[in-house]
């Protein structure tokens, strides 16, 4: 199996990236990723004084017959992390802007068995991540920043055993991915996750014929449009049009495909810490069967 070390890191999304490494389509390869620290944590929690990128994303992965205008499949097999993950504070930013503090230090937990102690109290880990994306169409996009090439959608329903689908712009894809988090809830709401690195293993498929507008997430029996945008409204707007669309290629008439987001599609927070926000529309995978290929 192909193997992507972290030696082979980005901190931009860009056609112009030189591959790391080439695999033919449905070939499964392993990304080893560093934390969004790059690494420049210690256990102890100390910050080492190295240049470092920030959110750095291994790859990028040209896949053979991934050519632009398809869409790339990404079957997420596994992830395995480290045995402990660190996280920042972040008062007056984020979702504690009105919020002052003056801790301002770096904590670090011990994952054992599955499980981070915090707070008190025991909590199953649930391993994601943040940062998977292929090159953009036009200009490179900084790692951090997320879009409809993915980037750092910091969803945390891309985990082990979801498939996440992506419109490719550039031959090859150019597929990237880092910033694992063994704990995030939706919206990031304190600026980080549990930032953890570790391995994932992937499936790889060009898929012809898909047309995406936003990245499509399948994971627990629902389809997602992940979209992102410099408000919320914004990013909300884009992955209902995006669903709308999809249901809309799926046969359903005009006001039928409204009509049943309004029944059944839900709207979710991914995350409001990054340039953009990131939000994700969620339908049952079942209405979409007839877009969702390869």
């Amino acid at each position: 199996m192909l193997r992507l070390t972290t030696d082979k890191k980005i901190d931009i999304m860009d056609a112009k990236n030189a591959p790391s490494a080439r695999c033919k389509s449905g070939d499964t390869v392993l990304f080893e990723t560093l934390d969004c620290y790059d690494c420049s944590v210690t256990r102890q929690g100390e910050r080492l004084k190295i240049d470092r990128m920030h959110n750095p994303a291994t790859g990028p992965l040209f896949v053979e017959g991934a050519e632009v205008g398809d869409a790339l499949k990404v079957e997420i097999i596994k992830i395995t992390t480290r045995d402990w993950g660190a996280m920042g504070t972040s008062f007056g930013e984020f979702g504690f802007k009105n919020v002052q503090g003056s801790d301002h230090s770096m904590h670090v937990y011990d994952i054992k068995d599955g499980v981070v102690r915090a707070g008190g109290f025991d909590i199953p880990v649930d391993n994601m991540i943040g940062v998977i994306g292929v090159a953009p169409a036009g200009e490179g996009v900084l790692t951090v920043t997320p879009g409809a090439h993915g980037g750092n959608m910091d969803c945390r329903r891309i985990r082990e055993g979801a498939t996440i689908y992506f419109p490719v712009a550039a031959e090859g894809a150019l597929l990237s991915m880092g910033d694992l988090h063994a704990l995030m809830g939706d919206g990031e709401v304190f600026g980080y996750g549990l930032e953890v690195s570790g391995e994932v293993t992937v499936r790889v498929t060009a898929v012809k014929g898909m047309k995406l507008e936003q990245p499509l997430l399948i994971e627990g029996g629902d389809a997602m449009t992940v979209a992102s945008g410099e408000t919320m409204q914004e990013a909300t707007e884009k992955a209902l049009e995006s669903m709308y669309h999809l249901l809309r290629q799926c046969g359903q008439d005009e006001g039928e495909a409204g009509i049943l987001m309004s029944m059944v599609c839900n709207i979710a927070l991914c995350q409001m810490v990054n340039p953009l926000f990131t939000v994700r529309a969620e339908m049952p995978a079942r209405m979409l069967e007839k877009v969702i290929k390869g």
